[in-house]
């Protein structure tokens, strides 16, 4: 019997997509905690962070190389150790003097480890489930990346707060956040070691006659899609908005009340936003998936793009009348990620019809590198911006910015059946 068929795909298919999502999180929102806690300004932390998606943005460049060089369990086993080593690294070097630039420098080694270790983790689960199987988990592996997500920002950054308070050094907090996170990551290193099947179709993929252009005419036949201009105009704008708005969640929320924030601690933030807030993400997008297979993707945009971009409002509220609530900031910001994960459920579902065809693997990771583009391009300046206008006016340019997604919705082309179960 192989081994692929031996172990159950319940020992190893939850721990790695739990996996998966831990690092993005760190680079993506733990990071601007954490540097807000630390004293760093909003422009840097937006800025620098933002340069964070770049790894994300290129991945499907190096893709091929995965494919071409050893197995997908050897890339997935050992970038696990890698990511384990960096986020140790990050632990150790935060009561440096130049912490922010030598911590950023081993935090872009982790989300480059990160990207990579979705090219083959991906790739893995596909050799290692028979096609039935895949279909079957494809709920665990987005419950357990939500479950990731969820202690990222939750559990963590209470903890963070809490070390603070009773150490009185927000550095050493930091850093044992950071070593928990490592001890994480050694453990399902060894883990996935020892579970991970070997499927007999996992190995180096040979090279047709012309590699190079085998790989550039994936990028060719992607580009060469019909109404490709609408295509790229909807992914990069729907999140024009966002982009810009979850690089200073977290500095509004803790900022005091005099600097225009809401004055909550990072234990605070990590129950309202971290914690409520994560879950009503993850009910959103049951919600949304549910809807979609019921009445199809055409029949949902509408209703869904404004679920994503008319909750801003709830912080055009939030600054303006800086309530000092923690329930009612936490019943606030859950309806915020309740839309968001509804109705980000939309661009999900589109690029899956998007890339439909003969490369839909590759194509797919084309469209993932540019929906990370339009987060990370907006991002960068969203802090300077920020700190220009104050949070108030800030808030409300973030609901400016949200107009082209509507005006890109009303031009895109899909197929009414698209998304029905």
């Amino acid at each position: 019997m192989k081994t692929s068929e031996v172990k159950t795909p319940w020992l190893w298919v939850p721990s790695l997509y739990f996996a998966q999502a831990i690092p993005y999180v760190v680079a993506m929102q733990l990071s601007v905690i954490m540097y807000k806690d630390l004293g760093v300004s909003n422009s840097d932390i937006a800025f620098y962070t933002s340069l964070l998606y770049l790894p994300w943005v290129i991945k499907p460049l190096w893709s091929p190389v995965v494919d071409m060089f050893g197995t997908k369990r050897r890339w997935t086993v050992l970038l696990q150790l890698v990511v384990a080593a960096s986020l140790a690294a990050v632990g150790t070097v935060l009561h440096l003097p130049a912490f922010f630039s030598v911590s950023l420098a081993v935090m872009w080694l982790m989300a480059f480890s990160s990207a990579t270790h979705d090219i083959s983790a991906d790739g893995f689960y596909m050799l290692g489930l028979r096609q039935k199987d895949q279909a079957a988990f494809v709920g665990v592996r987005s419950t357990f990346y939500r479950l990731a997500t969820l202690a990222g920002q939750g559990p963590l950054v209470v903890l963070a707060g809490y070390l603070a308070v009773s150490l009185g050094d927000t550095h050493q907090a930091w850093s044992i956040v950071f070593f928990v996170l490592a001890g994480l990551f050694a453990a399902a290193f060894a883990w996935h070691q020892l579970v991970l099947p070997k499927p007999e179709a996992d190995h180096a993929v040979a090279a047709g006659a012309n590699p190079l252009r085998e790989f550039f005419g994936t990028f060719a036949s992607f580009f060469g899609k019909r109404d490709i201009w609408l295509i790229l105009g909807f992914i990069l704008t729907f999140r024009l908005g966002e982009a810009q708005l979850l690089k200073l969640v977290a500095p509004f929320l803790k900022d005091p009340l005099e600097q225009g924030g809401l004055g909550l601690t990072t234990a605070q933030y990590g129950w309202a936003y971290g914690t409520i807030g994560i879950i009503s993400l993850t009910l959103g997008g049951l919600a949304g998936g549910f809807l979609i297979s019921r009445l199809g993707l055409k029949r949902c945009l509408w209703l869904m793009v404004f679920a994503v971009h008319l909750p801003d409002l709830v912080f055009v509220y939030l600054s303006q009348a800086q309530p000092t609530s923690l329930a009612l900031i936490s019943v606030f910001l859950a309806i915020e990620q309740f839309g968001y994960g509804f109705g980000f459920t939309a661009m999900m579902l589109y690029m899956i019809m998007v890339s439909d065809g003969e490369h839909k693997t590759a194509h797919y990771a084309i469209c993932t590198g540019l929906m990370a583009l339009g987060m990370m391009v907006p991002g960068m300046w969203s802090g300077d911006l920020q700190e220009y206008l104050g949070y108030k006016n800030f808030f409300i340019w973030v609901c400016i910015a949200t107009l082209p997604a509507f005006v890109m919705a009303a031009l895109v082309k899909i197929d009414p059946e698209f998304g029905k179960k």
